[in-house]
């Protein structure tokens, strides 16, 4: 399945062997994955490519690579478990976003930090603060679907970003950077693959 997905990012096809007939289907489309862990538990004192035991070569092929750590909290798992069950019981209407609105602060939103993060400095914010602010200040789905849809097919006929010196300076200073941070064995291997990440990602939001 590793070597399937490979040839979706590399050669953007997909071979299909199927009662004796074999094709090779375009596959020119945007990969979003997810992994879990050898074991079930993340060792933060192993690697990316060590903990998911995936090929450098499939990993270098991602833009961007988030890890998720499952940690307790009472509150998100309060929430979460609300989540399900009202899926389970045909109520869930509002969705997550409802639900983080409707929490009750937490401890960190009620001391000065949280104060002066909200009228000023934004800082290193927990995600679960970030959400439920959001949810608060949003009526419902912020752009409706059928509008996104049609702004997304625009920008992709119209709208054509052009990087700018200054910008292509930036990002080049940047790969090298993570070039020499990336020298180690045990870092996820830094290729020119991820210069052209780096164009991408920019580009994305420019419209």
């Amino acid at each position: 399945e590793h070597q399937a997905l490979l040839e979706a990012m590399e050669q953007q096809s997909i071979s299909v062997a199927k009662a004796g007939i074999v094709c090779s289907l375009s596959a020119r489309t945007a990969v979003l994955a997810a992994a879990n862990p050898v074991g079930g538990h993340y060792n933060n004192g192993k690697t990316v490519a060590e903990n998911l035991k995936l090929p450098p070569n499939l990993l270098s092929r991602f833009d961007l690579l988030f890890v998720l750590l499952d940690r307790p909290d009472s509150q998100m798992d309060r929430l979460l478990g609300q989540h399900v069950m009202a899926l389970h019981g045909g109520t869930a209407t509002r969705g997550t976003a409802g639900l983080l609105a409707d929490a009750a602060p937490s401890a960190w939103a009620d001391s000065e930090a949280y104060k002066a993060w909200k009228s000023a400095d934004r800082g290193d914010v927990p995600i679960s603060v970030r959400l439920r602010e959001g949810a608060k200040a949003a009526d419902g789905d912020p752009v409706p679907a059928h509008i996104l849809r049609k702004y997304l097919s625009y920008a992709r006929q119209y709208i054509q970003p052009v990087l700018s010196r200054e910008a292509a300076e930036v990002l080049r200073d940047f790969y090298l950077q993570l070039r020499r941070d990336g020298a180690s064995a045990e870092s996820v291997p830094i290729t020119s693959r991820q210069l052209e990440s780096l164009v991408r990602l920019p580009a994305g939001p420019a419209p």
